[in-house]
C-alpha cells in the first residue's frame, strides 16, 4: 500500500495516542476511543488512516486473546448482540443505510460487508471478525 507518511505528523499523532500492546480493559477502552475519534472524521489524512489501522490491529489482537471468535454465523452473532442490547433492525439504520438492507442482513439473506462489520464492531465493542 505505498502510502507516503509524513514522519513528523505521524509521530505527533502517535505521541498523542501512545499506541501500545493492550494488556487490560482500561487500555482497550482508551484505544477504542482513539480509534473512534479517527474513524468518524469526514476526511482523514494518510497519517490518521495509518494510525487507525494500527489501533484496529491492536484492538483486534487483544479481543482475540480475551474472547475467541464464537462458532456462530455472522448473522447469529448480530442477532445475539442486538437482543443483548435491546435493539431492533431500525436501530441499526445508521450502519446499514436502509430498512431493506438491515432486514436482509438480519435475516441472513445478505452478507455483512467489511465496512458494516467495522461499524458494528465499534457499536458493540467486539472484533469485526465476528461479523465476517
Amino acid at each position: 500500500m505505498g502510502l507516503t507518511l509524513n514522519p513528523t505528523t505521524y509521530g505527533d499523532l502517535c505521541a498523542k495516542v501512545l499506541p501500545r500492546v493492550i494488556e487490560n480493559d482500561q487500555q482497550l477502552k482508551r484505544m477504542i476511543k482513539a480509534l473512534e475519534d479517527l474513524t468518524f472524521q469526514s476526511s482523514a489524512t494518510p497519517e490518521e488512516r495509518a494510525l487507525a489501522r494500527l489501533l484496529e490491529k491492536l484492538i483486534s489482537d487483544y479481543e482475540d486473546e480475551q474472547a475467541p471468535v464464537p462458532d456462530a454465523s455472522p448473522t447469529e452473532v448480530l442477532r445475539f448482540l442486538m437482543d443483548q442490547h435491546g435493539l431492533r433492525q431500525a436501530d441499526l439504520l445508521d450502519i446499514f443505510g436502509s430498512r431493506s438492507v438491515a432486514s436482509a442482513v438480519c435475516n441472513g439473506n445478505r452478507a455483512i460487508s467489511k465496512a458494516q462489520a467495522k461499524k458494528l464492531a465499534v457499536r458493540f465493542n467486539v472484533s469485526a471478525d465476528v461479523f465476517i
